[in-house]
C-alpha cells in the first residue's frame, strides 16, 4: 500500500486505502461523446468509446480521427475499442424486418413524433399531410442544416410518409441494421474490414425476443464467419474486450 497524502482545497486525506487492487487493474474506462473535447478525452484516457455515427462514412471518419488521436497521445491504437450504438431488428426476410421497424415506429404517439420531426427539420411539420410524402419546398432556417438534410435523405431513401418519418424521429433515428442474420452480418463485415468500428453496442427494439434474435440467430452467423468469438476470452470484461491489464504505477 502507498500513502496518498492528498491535500486539496476541499479535502485532505493521508490514505492509504486498505483494499487490494482490482483483478482488472482498474475497471474498463468507457467514454461517451463525439464533441471535440470528448474525442480528446477519449484519446487520452478511455478504453472503450460509446458513440453514434449515422452511417458507414461518418463512422470511418470518426474511427480514423479517434485512433489517430490515441497514437498522438502516446498510446497503442488497439488499446481503445470504438463501439457505435446500433439498433438490431431481425426478420426471416429483409422485407419482414423492415415491416417490424415500421410497426415499431407507428407505436410512437403522433403529437410527440411530429414534434421530434419538427426539431430535426428546423421547421414546424405539424401542418404537413401525415400520409403524404415530405414536401419538397421545406424552407431552410438557422437550425442545423446537417439534421435537416439527414431527414430529407432518409425520406427519399426509404420512401417514408410524413407519419412514418415522424415515428422514426420520435422513436429511434440513429444507426440501425435491419434485415436477416446474413444481411446484417454482411454489413458488419464491411464495418470491421473498413475500420469503421471495433464492434457494436447493441440496442434492442424489444425484450426478450429482440435479445433472443441477436443471441440465437445473429451471433451464430457471425461465429460461422469468424468475426465473433466462440468462447469467452477470460473471466473479466477487460479480457473479453481484448484490452491489456494496466500496470501498477507503484510497483513493478
Amino acid at each position: 500500500m502507498h500513502v496518498l497524502n492528498h491535500k486539496g482545497d476541499e479535502l485532505k486525506v493521508r490514505g492509504p486505502l486498505n483494499i487490494a487492487r482490482p483483478v482488472q487493474g482498474w475497471p474498463v474506462i468507457v467514454q461517451a461523446g463525439q464533441s471535440e473535447p470528448g474525442r480528446q478525452l477519449a484519446a487520452e484516457t478511455a478504453e472503450v468509446v460509446f458513440c453514434s455515427p449515422r452511417d458507414l462514412a461518418a463512422a470511418k471518419t470518426l474511427y480514423a480521427d479517434l485512433k489517430g488521436r490515441v497514437v498522438a497521445a502516446g498510446r497503442d491504437r488497439n488499446h481503445i475499442k470504438i463501439l457505435p450504438a446500433a439498433l438490431i431488428i431481425i426478420g426471416d426476410t429483409v422485407e419482414e424486418a423492415k415491416a417490424k421497424r415500421l410497426e415499431l415506429d407507428s407505436l410512437v404517439h403522433y403529437d410527440s413524433a411530429i414534434s421530434s420531426l419538427s426539431i430535426a427539420l428546423g421547421t414546424d411539420a405539424s401542418g404537413f399531410d401525415p400520409d403524404g410524402p415530405l414536401p419538397a419546398d421545406i424552407p431552410e432556417t438557422n437550425a442545423s442544416k446537417t439534421s435537416r438534410e439527414s431527414v430529407i435523405r432518409l425520406a427519399e431513401q426509404e420512401k417514408l410518409t410524413v407519419r412514418q418519418l415522424a415515428g422514426r424521429y420520435g422513436g429511434y433515428s440513429g444507426l440501425a441494421f435491419v434485415g436477416t442474420p446474413e444481411t446484417i452480418a454482411d454489413q458488419w463485415e464491411i464495418w470491421l474490414a473498413e475500420e469503421a468500428a471495433d464492434g457494436f453496442t447493441v440496442c434492442l427494439p424489444y425484450l426478450p425476443q429482440g435479445l433472443n434474435d441477436v443471441a440465437d440467430r445473429l451471433v451464430p452467423e457471425l461465429q460461422r464467419r469468424g468475426i465473433f468469438r466462440k468462447d469467452y476470452e477470460g473471466t473479466t470484461l477487460r479480457e473479453h474486450l481484448g484490452l491489456p491489464r494496466p500496470k501498477n504505477r507503484f510497483f513493478s
